[in-house]
């Protein structure tokens, strides 16, 4: 090696998410967040890049996803859209009542989700 590396990319997760360790909202990797409206023009360069990926979207998209296109490490995402949800910027689509599956169908997947392994 001939001296410090000089990658240009190389940001530290702490700096990305403004000193925030743990998200402020329950955002887990398989939330599902779509974009509100609202100005982007004062967001930081790593919540702009967020938003950047709902351009042109017809849907939400989940944190995991976020994360694996911005190939950023899953906790800095959540940080990160846990503040977009804070500002505005982010929700996260909460389903109706009468929309939700029936527990005895869920509980029948699973079974067959385990015999298979």
């Amino acid at each position: 090696m001939t001296g410090p590396r000089r990658d240009p990319d190389m940001v530290r997760p702490y700096v990305r998410t403004g000193g925030q360790v743990r998200p402020r909202a329950d955002v887990r990797l398989e939330s599902v967040v779509v974009a509100a409206t609202g100005p982007t023009d004062t967001l930081g360069p790593d919540a702009r890049r967020v938003m950047r990926l709902f351009a042109g979207a017809h849907g939400g998209l989940a944190v995991a996803d976020i994360a694996a296109a911005l190939e950023l490490p899953p906790s800095t995402v959540r940080i990160l859209v846990s503040s977009l949800m804070d500002s505005g910027h982010l929700a996260a689509p909460a389903a109706e009542p009468g929309h939700q599956p029936d527990f005895d169908l869920l509980q029948e997947v699973l079974r067959g989700l385990r015999s298979m392994v």
